[in-house]
């Protein structure tokens, strides 16, 4: 059975001039809370006759920058490809085939009688740069992968934050509004049934906030904008009592719980991408080899097959660029032949083995690393803001193994010493915003449609890249200091 379609007007991909996204929140809230089955209607998976599986996805991106020839906004990756003497820029064209390949590869595998499945994660601005670059080669491609029947039960896309900003140092309003703007820029791309089947989500870098009220406020964002399942790394998680993942748990859905300062908890399920090499791991597809090697397990008293779920850089290494495109192809026309072990998408997994009659309310409980420390010192059920802060306050103090990551304006921005210029106008940015907007938003919704609104927005989603921080000092953190003038300029 398909998905059926929906009757909205299409959204135009670009709005002044700029990506479209923002001013249709209410229309997209509507259209990702609807509850249906995604992938099981059209899964040929038999998980009565399968011991294992394996989930690959494959983060991709690339940063905007004010770097074209007059200072617009362009994508890193048409600057490698301008400047292809510079550094490791003679890999762009290479980077550019990594965005496009699946495209290629899933096809022809599917009409070769295979039965692949990969997971696809493109922030926003690498989703921009394609389209500002005119490489439709590279869009039509993906289509093909996001709209195309035949293919719907191979690949699924997977939500993001627009601009690639980690959780943790991202102020807190403005966790939704990225999560927001890429579903919308999504829909715009691909269309409002493509963006109805996206209801797994991964984290910029993998990172999970463990400061209570962030972690609370980011799953009941994602939960809000419609996901179910969250992907985590494996060490940034823990029981309730701080002891790590048992080794079987780790290959079963977890049910991830956040209790904020105020005692209230919220919970959403997550799969746990086990520790290794990453792009190492998922270019020679270890998480197969290792999926043979398991067996079905218990949740509650349902057997179901375990899977092995693994995310890596899509376009970055040589290993990602060259063994890769040798490594992926093969284990599917092995797996052909030998199907007790098979290849699963996240939302296929957890539909499957709902099916069966594994409860959520039996999956291994977790929560944030280090969390536990807190509710040591703090009872959850009489919690207040004062109490958990004096109790981070005194672990920070005396505990240096213990750190939570600032999350917002008024919050401890310790995590990045030694990259202030950039956390700090970026936080000034946001705070402007809100101060500007917020407001204005309440009075009337519409004001999101506005040509104004929409740019500031951009500039402040664009600000909050990681990578201004996590590339060095210099350049990267020249470009943020461009991007928070222009952005103040728009604010004032």
């Amino acid at each position: 059975m398909a998905i059926a379609t929906t009757n909205s007007k299409p959204l135009d991909i670009t709005r002044h001039g700029l990506p479209n996204i923002c001013g249709w929140e209410s229309e997209i809230a509507s259209l990702v809370n609807q509850e249906r089955s995604i992938f099981l209607p059209n899964s040929n998976i038999n998980i009565d006759k399968i011991k294992a599986g394996f989930a690959c996805a494959l983060h991709m991106h690339q940063p905007t920058i004010p770097a074209g020839a007059n200072g617009e906004l362009i994508s890193n990756l048409q600057y490698m490809l301008e400047h292809q003497g510079e550094g490791d820029n003679h890999n762009a064209n290479v980077f550019a085939w990594c965005y496009s390949r699946m495209g290629d590869w899933i096809p022809e595998l599917v009409h070769n009688g295979c039965n692949p499945r990969i997971m696809l994660d493109y922030s926003g601005n690498l989703l921009w740069g394609i389209q500002q670059m005119g490489r439709n080669d590279i869009i039509d491609n993906l289509k093909k992968l996001a709209c195309d029947l035949q293919y719907q039960p191979h690949v699924e896309f997977l939500g993001t934050m627009w601009s690639h900003a980690v959780i943790p140092s991202t102020p807190i309003p403005d966790i939704k509004l990225h999560i927001r703007a890429w579903q919308q820029y999504f829909a715009a791309i691909f269309g409002y049934d493509a963006l109805q089947r996206v209801k797994g989500f991964s984290p910029p870098e993998m990172h999970l906030p463990n400061h209570p009220d962030t972690l609370y406020e980011y799953i009941k964002a994602l939960k809000e904008c419609g996901y179910r399942w969250l992907l985590v790394q494996e060490h940034s998680v823990e029981r309730l009592d701080g002891s790590g993942l048992h080794h079987d748990d780790k290959y079963i859905p977890n049910r991830l719980v956040a209790r904020n300062s105020n005692g209230e908890t919220i919970s959403i399920t997550a799969l746990i991408k086990t520790q290794g090499s990453d792009t190492k791991l998922v270019a020679q597809m270890q998480p197969y080899h290792e999926a043979k090697g398991r067996n079905r397990q218990q949740i509650g008293n349902v057997s179901v097959p375990g899977c092995v779920s693994q995310i890596a850089d899509g376009e970055n290494g040589g290993v990602m660029m060259n063994e890769y495109a040798r490594d992926f192809q093969p284990v599917w026309y092995e797996i052909k032949d030998n199907s007790d072990v098979v290849g699963l998408n996240g939302t296929e997994y957890i539909e499957l083995i709902e099916a069966a009659g594994a409860a959520p309310n039996n999956y291994p409980i977790c929560q944030a690393a280090g969390q536990h420390k807190i509710w040591q010192k703090v009872d959850p059920d009489t919690a207040t803001p004062e109490a958990v802060a004096k109790a981070i306050e005194e672990l920070t103090a005396t505990d240096d193994r213990f750190h939570t990551d600032g999350a917002s304006w008024t919050d401890d921005l310790s995590w990045v010493k030694g990259y202030e210029n950039v956390l700090e106008p970026m936080n000034q940015l946001s705070a402007m915003f809100h101060t500007k907007y917020d407001s204005l938003v309440a009075e009337d919704p519409e004001i999101t449609k506005s040509a104004e609104y929409q740019e500031a927005l951009l500039y402040v989603l664009l600000l909050e890249t990681s990578c201004f921080r996590y590339w060095g000092q210099g350049t990267w953190t020249d470009y943020a200091r461009k991007l928070y003038q222009s952005g103040k300029a728009l604010l004032k």
